[in-house]
């Protein structure tokens, strides 16, 4: 059995930090810095990282690739079959014009105002596609709906991708919670409750952060009234979801009842009209309304949130799930931060999995609107056009986070970032960002580093729960940079082979939210700790 090194340079833990770091660093910088495409950029680390993981870190070769290849299945299946199958059901609905429908009710039923549709659009409705199928897939359909209305495709991205935060750890009905309880051995509900008292503040803060990067002061003071209305209600929701209701469902209790309040809000409601924010292309839209009504437009995605919650309310993705042990791998490495304990690697296949459950929403989709089988198979092929680059992409990325957990460089990065004393309270929400950046997932990244917070946090005498938490309300912060996620983002897009860009318009945002948290999670731990739950 290999046994993880955790300073296998000079024996120094921030020389071995420093080298952890390298396959990150090549990717942040090939992103951020030269602008690279995901693809190359998520390749480079991996390259890298196989190096100083075999070279340094001594893992043996079979075991390093063994690891990536753990990775890239997983990164096919759930992942992107979720992802895959979610642009499905977004081009059937193009191929429908059902799509054009919904463009059509927007500009019936919004202000002719492109911020109010941002807030309506990229935070009420994309939080409910990301309870509801999460990866990326929020990002994709959420921009083109922004661009069809007037954004530059550029700015709808950057603006999506921020706004997909919130709700990201309550996503996929609750299963980052549920991960992050069974890794730590803390009750879900409580971790649930904890995150529900975190997350709600960044909800209430992120319409007024985008509003005022997208259209500066004079915009927070034309629309601060639905702004106000839209995140409150998001994080009034969210918080009693969390706390008093089932975790399982906070985001798509929080998303309906956001989208709901605020449009009612808007029909007693309506900003003062300014021609710099008209929505384009009313014009154009008529005939939509006469062919298939633009209460049509709402159809797809009523079905696909009925089939998930009922997928899930009768735990179907359990029928004929299997759990394979990886050949060579699982529990051939023991994990030495850990007290030597052995490191599982079990691919949990699940059929009828989430992703199967947007497929038959698809289907369903497709004959409800008079798809025949022909028009079904166009929309197929398109999907595949659009999304095997992303695919790729997140292979290349997953396999990385992977390589790096079981060669255990990603426990040298923790070990060292817990080993700063209370200052760990601001270095704690970057663990989280670190590892859903990496992975595109914050199940993933609850699983990566959440029981080392909690180890962390008792050696330093502070709340467990609390910081275990902050793993995960971290890791959303990461989520709006991660490479799956931009690269899922820009695959309905011309940006394809732009991500970088994007990346570098995102950076930035993404720390200053994560520092924000650590300010909270100090006041949370050392002024007023009452509000952590036990």
């Amino acid at each position: 059995m290999f046994r993880q090194l955790l300073t296998p340079v000079a024996d120094n833990l921030p020389l071995s930090f420093i080298v952890a770091a390298l396959p990150v660093l090549t990717v942040l910088v090939l992103l951020g810095v030269l602008r690279r495409p995901a693809w190359q950029s998520s390749l480079a680390g991996l390259v890298v990282g196989l190096i100083i993981a075999t070279a340094v870190w001594g893992l043996p070769a079979s075991l390093a690739f063994n690891s990536i290849a753990n990775g890239a299945v997983f990164a096919l299946w759930p992942v992107m079959w979720i992802v895959v199958n979610a642009l499905l059901l977004y081009n059937i609905a193009v191929e429908s014009r059902r799509f054009d429908a919904f463009r059509a009710w927007i500009l019936n039923h919004l202000p002719n105002d492109r911020r109010v549709v941002l807030v309506v659009i990229g935070f009420c409705f994309g939080a409910l596609l990301e309870g509801i199928a999460g990866f990326g897939t929020p990002v994709a359909i959420t921009s083109s709906l922004l661009i069809l209305v007037g954004f530059p495709a550029l700015d709808a991205l950057v603006l999506v991708l921020i706004f997909n935060t919130a709700p990201v750890a309550f996503g996929a009905l609750g299963v980052p919670v549920t991960v992050l309880g069974a890794v730590t051995g803390l009750p879900s509900n409580v971790l649930g409750s904890m995150i529900g008292r975190q997350l709600p503040f960044f909800a209430l803060l992120l319409p007024f952060y985008v509003m005022a990067l997208y259209g500066g002061a004079r915009s927070l003071r034309a629309l601060w009234p639905v702004l106000l209305v839209a995140g409150g209600s998001f994080a009034f929701f969210q918080f009693i979801s969390s706390n008093f209701i089932n975790y399982a469902l906070t985001d798509v209790l929080a998303s309906l009842g956001s989208l709901i309040v605020t449009l009612g809000f808007l029909q007693a409601w309506k900003p003062a009209p300014d021609a710099e924010f008209a929505v384009r292309g009313q014009a154009d839209l008529g005939h939509v309304a006469s062919d298939v009504g633009p209460w049509q437009g709402w159809l797809p995605w009523i079905i696909v949130t009925v089939v998930v919650i009922l997928w899930t309310t009768f735990n179907i993705p359990a029928i004929g799930a299997r759990a394979i042990p990886w050949p060579g791998l699982d529990k051939m490495i023991s994990i030495t931060l850990y007290n030597d304990k052995p490191y599982a690697a079990v691919w949990a296949f699940q059929p009828l999995a989430t992703g199967t459950a947007i497929l038959l929403s698809a289907i369903i989709t497709a004959a409800m609107v008079g798809i025949g089988v022909s028009e079904f198979l166009r929309c197929v092929r398109t999907t595949i056009t659009q999304a095997w680059l992303a695919v790729l992409t997140v292979c290349l990325i997953v396999a990385l986070a992977y390589l790096m957990n079981y060669s255990g460089m990603a426990y040298t990065l923790g070990l060292g970032a817990s080993s700063v004393g209370h200052a760990f309270v601001f270095v704690s929400p970057f663990l989280g960002w670190l590892a859903v950046f990496l992975s595109g997932s914050d199940t993933s990244g609850n699983a990566l580093f959440g029981n080392l917070q909690v180890v962390a946090a008792r050696q330093l005498n502070l709340d467990p729960v609390l910081f275990a938490a902050t793993n995960s309300s971290g890791g959303v912060m990461g989520k709006m940079i991660s490479p799956q996620n931009i690269a899922t983002g820009v695959s309905v897009t011309d940006l394809r082979g732009q991500e970088g860009v994007v990346f570098a318009r995102t950076f930035w945002h993404s720390i200053v939210l994560t520092l924000a948290l650590g300010v909270l999670v100090a006041i949370q731990q050392f002024v007023v700790p009452g509000i952590i739950p036990h």
